[in-house]
Parts: structure tokens; sequence; C-alpha cells
């Protein structure tokens, strides 16, 4: 047994890159872009070499400090937070310079540990599934997309999740918000992946007031549960970022603080569709952009939430041994609302703006508070540091992707990771002129893919959505792209290499200058390739329909059915041709909740 595993075996494991290429070629980079970069790297602070930064203030900022912690007996256990943002964009919170004003997160992150090489996926599924297994996509199957609500498909069953390994150590798990990681059985629900109790949604979005959604026309349900169950008692027009903030203290008030708890709170803001109370749009009309002005009404609002998760917290007696991690599950997306600036790229694209994300560490228990960690952190990482903190222990034979990186946050020594697999996706629109030969007989480069090796960055295929959008470019219809640094792809472009340490916003492809070190990261993908698991994603499938599940999202698979066919072969013949024939003049017999259809409309802005 290994406690905190540090992650992979090393026998699929490729091995840490040669020191000598990878600083040959940083100071080669660097040395051209010096003069470049250094007026970007101070205007805007993303590159924070010193260790700590000025403590930002707003008008909430001494919210968060005002009360007192109630006298407790502490476990040697933390109590472990975990606050996941859903689409914030990397720019958007206070001290990365936003016009938006978070005053709780800024008070936080700066009395705590900034994240500041700080990864994640570029979409809803793959983060989350990373955050709860600590692998890659490539080994769970999910490297394609996200788990859509008709698909017959979820987190496999065979993955020990974060909860279940904390529930083995006496800690009481509890989730609230968004789940989306597939629900069409009953095994995959929350309750039966390790959280004691649930509160939330099992679909990607969804109204925030009435909390319906309609994946196709035809298609739609009510998604609020409790527990396994529809929480139809809810379906009061209660906005869901409030709702979820009220059932998080509900669960602090009702927990002994001498006990671990593991709370994890997966906010369904700032996704769409934009919607947010009245109240908090009065501070950004100045916002030309009615989609920004949303998109800060509704961020604001989740600054408040956090506000009253922390204040609650320390009235309940948990803030001292306790430890709050933020992050947003991926970057912003232009068009609804976000900023990524001055990265490149967007939410679902393997450029820095789709996976460089928010992210900070609060806690009083860490040693070294307001520091900047510029160490490589990612989200498969929380896994085995969780674990680790929880006095928990990990199978030497799970094969991680994920490395106990707490003392690299708490006492800022340097991280054990030296890489990050962004991403292998085989079945993602090819690029039309990738190519074995591209690739130099090493990797096809129609293949969509990226990866992270200490300072250097490679994409291979199509990357996605390529823009770098500055915030003076959103106008009153949106983002208009003929104001964005827009970047024409050269014909036959299916390969990119960055020195990301030197050029953190993508602007120059080194890929032609050093095909030495595009041969090495394309060997690595190769090497990574060949330990992933075949993609699992699964066509649509009609019994999904809500209409035939009380109007509500939720299981729909029957084990029934693969009893029926443990028969002889006669046997198996003659039920095949009688429940074909029923099939055709008969509809299939379903279980429904006894619950109404329909839910009463709430607010819209």
């Amino acid at each position: 047994m290994l406690s905190g595993g540090r992650g992979r075996g090393t026998a699929s494991s490729p091995q840490p890159l040669p020191q000598a290429w990878v600083w040959r070629g940083k100071m080669v980079a660097l040395g051209v872009l010096a003069g470049f970069w250094v007026p970007s790297l101070l205007t805007y602070g993303y590159l924070c070499w010193g260790q700590g930064l000025e403590e930002e203030e707003g008008p909430q900022g001494a919210h968060v400090g005002e009360r007192a912690e109630a006298s407790t007996t502490a476990t040697s256990q933390p109590h472990l937070i975990f606050i996941l943002a859903d689409d914030q964009g990397f720019r958007d919170v206070g001290y990365h310079g936003s016009e938006i004003k978070t005053p709780t997160l800024d008070k936080l992150a700066a009395e705590g540990v900034k994240l500041e090489n700080y990864y994640v996926q570029p979409i809803c599924t793959p983060s989350r599934s990373q955050f709860i297994t600590g692998k890659y996509q490539i080994h769970t199957g999910l490297q394609h997309s996200i788990i859509r609500p008709t698909q017959p498909n979820c987190l496999p069953l065979d993955k020990a999740t974060l909860p279940q390994k904390l529930k083995e150590v006496g800690y009481s798990t509890h989730m609230v918000g968004k789940w989306h990681l597939g629900f069409y059985r009953k095994e995959c629900m929350p309750t039966k992946r390790g959280f004691d109790t649930f509160f939330g949604s099992l679909l990607g979005s969804g109204d925030y007031y009435t909390h319906y959604k309609c994946d196709s026309p035809g298609m739609c349900g009510y998604d609020l549960y409790e527990n396994d169950n529809a929480a139809w008692d809810y379906d009061n027009g209660i906005y869901s970022t409030q709702m979820y903030t009220q059932r998080a203290q509900q669960i602090l008030a009702s927990h002994d603080p001498t006990k671990p708890v593991f709370l994890y709170i997966a906010y369904q803001a700032v996704h769409s569709p934009l919607q947010a109370p009245g109240r908090y749009f009065e501070q950004y009309r100045s916002i030309i952009n009615i989609n920004r002005r949303r998109y800060a009404a509704m961020l604001s609002c989740l600054d408040e939430a956090i506000n009253n998760v922390t204040l609650a917290l320390k009235k309940y007696g948990f803030y001292n041994n306790s430890i709050i991690i933020y992050s947003s599950d991926n970057g912003g997306q232009p068009t609804a609302g976000g900023s990524n600036w001055p990265l490149r790229g967007s939410k679902g694209t393997y450029w820095e703006g789709g996976i460089r994300a928010v992210g900070f560490v609060h806690s009083p228990l860490l040693k070294n508070k307001g520091t900047v960690c510029k160490e490589l952190v990612h989200i498969t990482d929380w896994y085995p540091t969780l674990i680790s903190l929880a006095e928990g222990q990990i199978d030497e034979d799970i094969q991680l992707d994920g490395y106990d990186v707490w003392e690299t946050i708490s006492e800022g020594l340097r991280s054990p990771r030296v890489d990050i697999l962004h991403n292998i996706d085989p079945i993602y629109t090819k690029a039309k002129n990738g190519s074995w030969a591209t690739g130099y007989g090493i990797w096809n480069t129609a293949i969509q893919s990226a990866i992270r090796v200490q300072h250097w960055k490679l994409l291979t295929g199509n990357p996605g959505y390529s823009d770098w959008v500055p915030p003076q470019s959103f106008s009153n219809l949106g983002p208009n792209r003929w104001h964005n640094e827009r970047i024409t792809l050269s014909t036959g472009k299916s390969i990119w290499l960055f020195n990301i340490t030197a050029d953190p916003y993508e602007r120059v492809d080194l890929s032609s200058r050093y095909p030495g070190i595009v041969k090495k990261l394309l060997r690595r993908l190769s090497q990574f390739n060949k330990t992933a698991v075949p993609v699992r994603y699964p066509p649509k499938d009609p019994r999904s329909n809500p209409g035939l599940n009380g109007g509500v999202w939720g299981p729909w698979y029957k084990e029934e059915k693969k009893k029926k066919k443990k028969k002889t072969s006669k046997t198996k013949e003659k039920k095949k041709k009688k429940t074909k024939a029923n099939s055709r003049t008969q509809p299939r017999i379903r279980s429904s909740a006894n619950c109404h259809s329909d839910a009463s409309s709430g607010k819209s802005f």
C-alpha cells in the first residue's frame, strides 16, 4: 500500500525528458521572446515570480473573517471543502484584473496560495471525471466530448472514486450541485459512487430557477435530485447558486465538527443559460454587452455564495481545521460572457484559454500563506493529495495520473509533476492535412491531442477556436470576431510547439525551429496512447426520454433484460421472436415516479 500515491506506475508511463534539451530550448526561446513579453507579463501579472501579492480589497472583503469560530476539539483529519465553478474564465476574477467584482475570492486567494500554473480540462465531464478518479480521460474511456443526457454512459463503475476512498478513513461525504458524470443506471448515481448525500443536478446545464432541461425537442425533463429521487419539494423557483449554498450551510450546521467531512460543492454558475437575480445587475450597468453583464451578475452572486459558505465553516466550528480548494472546471466561453484574456482560445479548446484555470487553496493549515504557486498542478492531483491529507491509502496497482502536491502548495517545494497529458481524442474531427509524415512517422497529426512537458507544449490535429479575445472586443452583440486578434492557420498546419514559460499566450509557434523537441513530445504522446482504453461514447438511447420516467431525467437502464437472456439456445430464439412481435404493437412497461410532470416557471433575465 502507498499512502498518498504519487501517481503513475513506471511500466506504462513515459520517462521524464532529459534536462539538457529542455533548458537549451528554453534559453533560446527566452532570448527570442524576452523583449516582446516583459511588458505584457508586467501588465497582466500573469507570471508573478515573487512569493506574494498584495491583498485585494473589496466591499465584502471583511465578511469572511468577521465571525469567531466556535470552540471544538478538532479531528486530526482536516475537513475538505472543494468548490468547483463552471465555465469561469481565466481573467474573470478580481486578482487577474477583471472588472467583475469578486472580493471573497480575492481575499481567500490572497490569504492562501494562488495556483498560477494550474490546469484542468477544456469541458465539463472530463474535468469532473479526472478530479474524482485521479486518472486521465484516456484511462477512463471518456476522452471524447461530454456525457450527454441521452447516452447510456457514465463514469466507469470499476474506478474507485475520491469520496469512496475518503469514506474508508471515516469521512462523511456530501455533494451539492452539478454531477455530469452519467446516470443511465442507478449504480452511476452520486450516492452509489461514494457520497452519503447528494443534492443537485445530474445534467450539464439547465434553467437556474425551474431546474428544467431540454436536450432536444420533445426530450425535456426536471433535473433536481435529493439523493436518488427527484426533489419536487424544491421546485419553487429558487436560484440554484443560492439554493446550493443553503444546502451546504445546512450540512455544516448538522454535522459534528469533531468528525471529518468532505463537502464537494459543484456550482452551476457561471455556465449558460445566463440568469441571475436582479439585484446583482445594479453594479454592472456600465457593461454594454448584455451577455457580459449577465455573466458578471452571476459571478458576483457566486462570490457572495462562497462568502456565505466560508462564514458557515467559521460559525459551526470547521474553519480552523479546514482546507478550501477553489477551481474552475474549464476556461470561459466569450460568446457567453466569459473572458480568458490574455490567454488564447476558449472553453472546448486545448489552447491555454480552454485549460488554464482560476484556482487557489485557502486554509489555516497552510505553512506558506499569502503566496503564489507557479509549479505545475493538474486537476488529477487533487485525488492523491486529498487522500493523503485524509490519512488514507492508495493501492500501488491503481496507476494514478495525479500526484500528491500538498508540499508543493503548502511549503513551496518543487512539484513532482513534470508533464500533463491534456488529452488524446481519436474520434474528434480530424485535421484535413494531418498525417503520419507530418508527425515524422511517430504520430498521426490529424488526431487531436495536446501535451505539456516542463516548459514545452505540443498540439496536434484540430485544437479548436484559436482567437485571442481582448476585453474591448465585447460589443453589444457579443464578442465581434472582427475585433478579435485573429490568427489564420497556415494551410496544412496540424502541429504546434510553444514554450509556455516564455510565451504563455501562445503567439510564437516554434515547431519548425525545434524539430528535435517536437519528435520527443510526439514520442511521449505515442507512449501515453499505448496505455489508452477504448473510447466510451455510445449513441443516443430513446429510453432516456424523461417523458417515459415521470417527466424526470434519471436512470432508465433495466438490469432484468440481461437475466432473461440466460436460457437455452432454443428458448432464446423463441423469446427473441416474441419480444420482437410485442415491441411492434405494445410499448415497453416502465416504472414511473408518482410525481408531477411540470414545474412552475421561475425568473429569467
